[in-house]
This record gives structure tokens, sequence and C-alpha cells, in this order.
């Protein structure tokens, strides 16, 4: 199959899974033609700069942080929501970076991330058969408002570069200074025991701070507030990426554009073909059909690409898979999600580990602890343990460590929202602030999949931060937060 000509319409000649039917074909295709008319929301160079990032993930010399919305709604593209967003990320990050000593790539699933798959192409809603929700970018939540419209596609152009205009705008005007730290209030952890485990941690950081500013590491222009004329410096400037699952082909064709690649050192410049709505896409769990469209289509792109892995991912499989993605077997082109369940992790993840280092082909292994552990609560409420999910993430870097291989990032659904009070909401269940299925419907606000609110996101920041950490200094790796959280040991 990768000896095939590809073209951006070359998926139309396969089997598509999760595809959506317009009603109306001809305004489809007048809302593509325009879309492909607009600017390109990412640059080349962008992409270019990710691939070698990500190449440095592959070889244990940077941690990938992936991180985010389930899915997007337009109504939720406001200054404030963006904001948390970002704020969170790099709150995340921060932590991740003291206790791993090492550099952290940040992709968010934002500016994008708009459509989500379905198992079922409807659903009942009182007593009602009406189409799925895809997803803001395909048709609306009210259950009248299911037929697909092409002119989502349009709005979601438009609410993407607004978003990414304005995460632009905060991470090139201080946003990420670390002399506007976030809040590392500790006022929800109820277990004094882990409080002092998060003390701990906290205290050593903003210890490093000051004695960075006490030998002048961010002197001179750094002291002086960015809107003041003073500069970012290398504690003020950080490197964001933007992503999304490849779902929605015809929008990502009308997206995508042959142009130089950047420094590509030949004569005449070699020309390739960028996805130019987002840095990094991922196909999904049930797209990666190794003859259907969505392969085919990811196949051809530049840009780095994701490969969410399953349970149900035979090893040949998933080798095959890499085969027809990356034949030339491109440093830094092919990160694997590995997403398998707390209860399954143990049956699959090592197998796969083994068939991918037998093949040479080059990998950034990340974990998902989050879309294998979704249950539905006594109350109704989709959602998810706070306890499954960080037992999968250690699972997964105990597994690594045991092939000899090493866990080089995350991907997580989280969110930094507040509401007008202040409260964070509540959408999984546990973590050091004890959420209970009682407390489910005070703030559920998700209209997907459950979402780690900013206190349990922080949460796992720290438990990862402290494994490293530990893992750095006495090479056993061993942590005291995993116990506290809650997490429960699958893996011997």
């Amino acid at each position: 199959m990768a000896d095939l000509k590809w073209c951006p319409s070359s998926w139309k000649s396969k089997s598509a899974a999760q595809i959506v039917d317009y009603p109306d074909k001809q305004h489809l295709e007048r809302v593509l033609t325009k879309i492909h008319a607009l600017p390109p929301l990412v640059t080349p160079a962008e992409i270019e700069r990710l691939r070698f990032q990500l190449g440095a993930v592959q070889r244990n010399e940077a941690f990938l942080l992936h991180a985010g919305d389930c899915a997007e709604i337009f109504d939720a593209c406001t200054q404030q929501n963006i904001s948390s967003k970002i704020g969170l990320i790099l709150s995340f990050s921060l932590i991740l970076i003291w206790g791993g000593r090492l550099p952290v790539v940040r992709i968010g699933r934002i500016a994008g991330q708009y459509a989500k798959p379905r198992s079922s192409g409807t659903e009942i809603i009182d007593n009602r058969e009406v189409l799925s929700f895809r997803g803001d970018n395909v048709n609306g939540f009210d259950p009248n408002d299911r037929t697909p419209d092409p002119e989502r596609l349009l709005s979601a152009y438009f609410y993407s570069t607004a978003t990414l205009n304005y995460v632009r705008g905060l991470l090139t005007s201080g946003f990420a200074s670390l002399h506007h730290p976030r809040d590392w209030s500790l006022s929800h952890v109820r277990s004094p025991a882990l409080r002092s485990e998060f003390e701990k941690i906290t205290e050593g950081l903003s210890d490093a701070l000051d004695f960075s500013h006490t030998i002048g590491a961010d002197s001179g222009k750094e002291n002086v507030p960015f809107d003041r004329g003073g500069g970012r410096g290398v504690l003020g400037e950080v490197d964001f990426y933007t992503s999304h699952e490849g779902l929605m082909l015809d929008w990502e064709q009308a997206m995508t554009r042959e142009v130089n690649i950047p420094e590509s050192g030949t004569s005449p410049k070699e020309k390739s073909f960028y996805n130019t709505s987002a840095h990094f896409l991922w196909v999904g769990d049930r797209t990666r059909q190794l003859d259907g469209a969505h392969i085919e289509y990811f196949r051809g792109i530049r840009n780095p690409i994701g490969i969410k892995v399953g349970p149900s991912l035979e090893n040949e499989e998933l080798i095959r898979l890499l085969e027809i993605v990356n034949p030339n077997k491109e440093i830094g082109r092919v990160t694997l999600i590995t997403r398998y369940g707390a209860g399954k992790i143990g049956d699959h993840l090592a197998g796969h580990i083994k068939s991918v280092k037998r093949s040479g082909h080059p990998v950034a292994w990340v974990c998902d602890p989050m879309h294998g552990n979704t249950l539905t609560s006594s109350s109704g409420f989709k959602t998810r343990n706070f306890g499954t999910i960080i037992s999968e993430l250690t699972s997964c870097i105990s597994i690594h460590a045991a092939c000899g291989s090493r866990l080089g990032g995350v991907s997580l659904e989280f969110t930094g929202e507040l509401n007008d009070e202040g409260f964070s909401v509540t959408e999984c269940l546990g973590g050091s602030m004890e959420l209970s299925e009682e407390q489910l419907g005070l703030r559920y606000q998700s209209f997907c999949d459950p979402r780690l609110n900013f206190e349990q996101s922080l949460d796992v920041a720290f438990l990862i931060s402290n494994y490293f950490k530990e893992e750095r200094l006495d090479g056993k790796g061993e942590n005291n937060i995993y116990a506290a959280l809650g997490g429960r040991k699958t893996v011997p």
C-alpha cells in the first residue's frame, strides 16, 4: 500500500469509518472550496520544529505532554476558558520539568478538536431516535439540530483561528513567565500525608526559582514586565503546539497544502504535503484500519502523527501500520498513544513494546490512561475513577522499565475551567479532593467524556514528577504519592 501514489484525495478510494453523511453534497463542496482558499492555521516551519522535538522524546531526551478537552465546543471559545487551559498545561509541564529534569514538549488538544467518533450513528432521546451528536463542527447538541451542516466546518475554521490567535498572544506576552506563577494552593488536599508530599515539591520548585533569580539567570530585561518593554527570556518563552483527531477527512483534505520543506537542503527545494490545520494529528482506535481511508490519508502528510493503540490491536498489525505510515523509519514521525484500560494493560503493552523494538521503528510511547477507564456512575453520569487512571499510568511506567523501554509522555483529557464562584468541574471521581459520586452533579459540564479538573490534573503532575525525581536520585522510582491518591495496583 505504501508504494501506491498518494494525493490528498486518495483516501476517497478507500472505505472510510465514521464518515459524516451530508444531505446537501453541493453545499459541502462549496464550503470545502472556500476553506481550501483560506490561510493555513499553522506553518510548515512550526510542524518541522515539532518533528525535531518529538525526535528528542523518542530518544528519551524530552517528555511529551498531550492534553486538553475531549471535544471542544464553539461556546467555550472565550478568554477565560482558553487562559485556564493554557495555564493548566504550563503549570503541569513546570512540575514535570522540576521532577524529571527534562524539557517538556507541549501539545494541546485545542484549536480544532471539535469532532468526536461515535459507536452508533443514532441515539434515543426522550423516546425519539435522532442522529448522534458528532461535535460542533458537524451538528448541534440540541436533539432538534442534529442534521449535519457544512457551514459548521467553516465556523470551526474561524473558532480555531480565534483560539490559536489568542494562545499565540498569551505565549508571546509574558503569560508563561515564571515571575507570575499559577495558584499553588493546596487547600483542596484533604490528606495531611499527601499535602506534605506536595508541599515538598512546591517548596523545592519555589526555591529553585529564587536561586535562578539570585544568580542572575533571569536578570536584565527579564525583570521588566513584558508590557513595559521587558524581554521574555528563557523563563518566559515556551513552545506550544496544537492537535486534533484526524477524523473529518473532507476537512483535513481541504486544509492540506503542498509546499517546500523548510531548510530541506536540497536543490531544487523538496516539496511535501502538510496538514496546516494543526501541528499534530492522531488516528483513533476506531479508524486505524490498515486498508481504510484514514490510514491512507495519514500516510501522505508530513506532520508528526499519533496512533491510538488499544487491546484489539495485534502485534503484527501494529508493525504493518508503522510500515505504512513511516516506511522510511523517520525520526519524530510517529507517536504511539496506548489506551488499554487498567485491567488490560498487563496483557498487551509488553507485547507491543517488544514487537516495535524488534521492528526497528522509532516511536515515542505515550500513555493515555483515560479512554480505557470510563464507566457510568450509579447516578447515571459518565465518569472515570482517578485511582484507576493513575493505576494504568504507573503500570505503564513499570512495564516499559521491565521491557528496557521508557514512557515518553502522557495524553490526558483535562480542563482548568472554573465556574463563577471559582470551583472546578466535577466529572471524575477521587483524587486528592476525594470527589464522590454524590458530588458529580455539582459542576458536570462535559458534552462528551469526563475530564480531570484542575486539582486532579495537578495530582497527576505531582505523581509523575515525584516518580521521575526519585528515579533520577536513587534509581528506584518509588512513589509515596501513588498510594495516597488511591491507586490500585494492577501489574505485579
